[in-house]
This record gives C-alpha cells, structure tokens and sequence, in this order.
C-alpha cells in the first residue's frame, strides 16, 4: 500500500482539483437554491422581488468561475499576468533541469520545458491581443 502512494502521489493534484471545483459548485448550488427561496417569501407576500435578485437566477450555477477567468474589466489584468510569469518560471526551471539532467532524465524535461514555453508563449498573445477583442 505505502508503494501504491510512492508511486502515484501526483494523483493528489488532479484529486485535489476535481474535490476544490465539486465544493465550488456546491456553493453556487447553495446561493441559486437560497435565491429561489427568498423569491418563494416574496411570493408568498405578494411583492415583486428584487432585479437584482432576478440576476442571481439568470446565470448559469458555474458563470462566476468562467467570468473570473476571462474577465480583464473589473479585476484589471493579474490573472493573465500571473499565468505568464507561472508558465514562464516553470518552463525556465524545467529547462535548468534539462540542461543539468537532474535525475537522469534530461529529454523528459525538456519536452516540459517546451510545453511550459508554449503555454507562455500562448498567455502572452492572448495578453497583448485579447484585451481589443473585449473592449
């Protein structure tokens, strides 16, 4: 068993992602259903609710996680920027890694290393081309 974890220990990330966007999804579920509640008391008194309460019930239960991502308006540009300097640090470090075959694997960072460069590569385009696109 304890060479089941030696082995797959990296199982823990994607694990860790799929139990983080569940409980996510959990809240959102929580506020639609806590929303529909509080139309139902509106209801049942006869008042017309609230716009913006009405909004709440208009988005799908994941647009604020996809909003987040995407939106360069209201949270100024950071996460783009967060994402190239992420993608450009791992792909420099995966590269030392190549260039000093740490562990004896050289050819597998560097094929890292690449992709690291890549998504870089792709962050920055999408910084420097995508903000016209939204305004």
């Amino acid at each position: 068993m304890e060479d089941l974890f030696r082995s797959y220990w990296w199982l823990l990330f994607p694990l860790g992602w799929f139990v983080s966007i569940g409980f996510s999804s959990l809240l959102n579920y929580r506020k639609q259903k806590d929303a529909l509640q509080l139309i139902r008391t509106y209801a049942e008194r006869g008042e017309q609710p609230p716009e913006a309460l009405m909004k709440v019930l208009d988005r799908p239960i994941d647009a604020e996680n996809e909003s987040r991502a995407y939106d360069y308006g209201s949270h100024g540009r950071n996460g783009p920027v967060f994402s190239l300097v992420l993608f450009t640090m791992l792909g420099a470090g995966f590269g030392y890694a190549s260039y000093a075959d740490i562990y004896g694997a050289g050819d597998a960072f560097l094929i890292v290393a690449f992709v690291m460069g890549a998504l870089a590569a792709a962050t920055l385009v999408s910084l420097l081309f995508g903000r016209s696109r939204q305004d």
